[in-house]
């Protein structure tokens, strides 16, 4: 798992005797339905603490993209109600909580490329990828999601994709350590991709152009629908998504994210 510096903004003030929360996109819920809002409520009730909090969350991630958006907010917030409520919990119980929120929260405790085993909740974090100093990464989200619950049921009809080769990711991690990100490129993979790509073939034309036009790598990110071209500069990653919207058009989400 490698983070970028693409992401939402929270602002918290300790204020009322409830968790209230709003959001700048309006089709995102502000209840228990969000991940914040229960963040904050799992929170408040480990530390024992009758205080409530507003949010506000300035959406600048698509929804349902596969970058963790929502995984990265709940752990923010775990983290920022322990800072304002002066460190009331130890690491290990942040850590217990955000396992609770979700499969791949935990990994948003912390700031490094980390591997990550279990469900995804078991982290190892690990020292920058050598193979992507100084690389970009172009990202690209096709105008709809995909349901992460949708994806994961379709791996039984994928059940190469479903048990997956042992020792894989550990591989990755070595040729990330000490490769050219071409070569580390190479042996990029996303279980995920088998149905997501079945069911929306214009991923896979994503890929195929980025590839042909300069791309070291290109690979979905998590279970979609965003697609991710590695480029060996910012320059090249801005004028391969300039090519790509003239190629597919403007009607997607386009950043660039500096390593």
């Amino acid at each position: 798992m490698q983070p970028i510096p693409i992401f939402d903004r929270l602002s918290f003030a300790r204020r009322g005797r409830s968790v209230q929360l709003t959001c700048n996109e309006p089709s995102l819920p502000t209840d228990a339905r969000n991940l914040v809002f229960r963040a904050a409520e799992l929170f408040l009730q480990a530390a024992q603490i009758k205080e409530g909090i507003e949010i506000q969350l300035d959406k600048r991630l698509p929804l349902s993209a596969g970058l963790g958006g929502g995984s990265g907010n709940a752990a923010t917030t775990l983290l920022a109600l322990n800072e304002l409520f002066g460190h009331t919990l130890t690491s290990a119980r942040l850590h217990e909580l955000a396992v609770a929120l979700g499969s791949d929260v935990p990994f948003f405790l912390q700031t490094k490329p980390a591997l990550a085993t279990g469900r995804g909740e078991l982290i190892e974090p690990l020292d920058p990828f050598p193979a992507l100093q100084g690389t970009a990464f172009l990202l690209i989200h096709p105008g709809f999601g995909i349901s992460t619950p949708w994806a994961y049921q379709q791996l039984a009809s994928f059940p190469s994709a479903l048990n997956g080769q042992p020792g894989r990711g550990r591989e990755l991690v070595s040729l990330l350590q000490s490769s050219s990100p071409a070569l580390g490129g190479a042996r990029l993979y996303n279980s995920l991709e088998g149905p997501a790509l079945e069911k929306f073939p214009i991923l896979a034309l994503y890929q195929e152009f980025l590839r042909e036009n300069g791309a070291a790598a290109t690979l979905m990110s998590g279970s979609g629908s965003t697609t991710f071209a590695i480029t060996t500069s910012p320059t090249l990653a801005q004028e391969l998504g300039a090519r790509f919207k003239t190629r597919f058009g403007g009607a997607h989400w386009q950043a660039v994210a500096i390593l």
